[in-house]
Formats: structure tokens, sequence, C-alpha cells
């Protein structure tokens, strides 16, 4: 089937210490192939449900982003986490109605992705009159 998500790669410089930040934000296992500058990434508890993906040195200066949404328990400790860890916010929280929360941040490597709560709930605030 084509048109189908295979994997995603994250690029960056210093590896190790992005292993650690996706490590310490979403749980995934990353591991570093051995013998060359690798890492592999398995987002879920196996190949079934997660999508893999990998970690490398930068092949190109920009774009920098992966702007794949990852979905998150709760928005708010999300991005508080990935504060914590050295990332930034680029759009702060923002609803989509009645579908769900998200916010587009920034790994310490500079590469953009999105964080995503679902909820039907979700409405963003009034306009001011």
């Amino acid at each position: 089937m084509s048109g189908l998500v295979t994997h995603f790669e994250i690029y960056g410089d210093d590896l190790s210490d992005l292993a650690d930040f996706y490590r310490d934000l979403f749980g995934w296992t990353i591991a570093k192939v051995p013998g060359i500058d690798y890492h592999t990434i398995q987002t879920g508890s196996s190949s079934r449900d997660g999508i893999r993906g990998g970690l490398q040195r930068r092949p190109i200066d920009e774009p920098r982003s992966w702007v794949h949404y990852v979905s998150v328990d709760a928005i708010d400790d999300a991005v508080s986490r990935v504060e914590r860890l050295g990332g930034t916010v680029v759009r702060p929280k923002t609803a989509v109605p009645q579908t769900a929360w998200y916010a587009v941040v920034q790994d310490p490597a500079g590469n953009i992705f999105a964080v995503w709560q679902p909820d039907p709930t979700a409405y963003p605030p009034p306009l001011p009159d």
C-alpha cells in the first residue's frame, strides 16, 4: 500500500542529549545502533502499535522540523515538560473545536513537532467584545 507513513527521522547534533529528551518526554525506546552514528526509535510497545523512527546527524541545515503530532494524556503537562527539558513553545495550546487541544513545540536541537490531546469538549475562548 502506498501513502502510509513508514517511519520518521529526527535530526540533531548532540544525539545522546536529543535521545534523552524524547525518552524523558514520551517514554520512547531509543537505542544507539552499534558501529554507526544512528539511534533507532520505537514509539509504542511493539512495531504494531507504534511508528518507528530514527535519530541521526543533521544532513541539511533547514528545515528544522519533523512535524508529527504526538498524542499526550494532558497537553498542559506535556508543554511544561517540553520547557523543563530544554525545548520551547512555538504555538501555545490551541483548540481544534470539539476535537482536541494541540501545541507546536521545538526540541533542544530546533526541531518542530506538535503535541495533541484528544478532547471532544475543546473549544477556543470567546473573542473579546
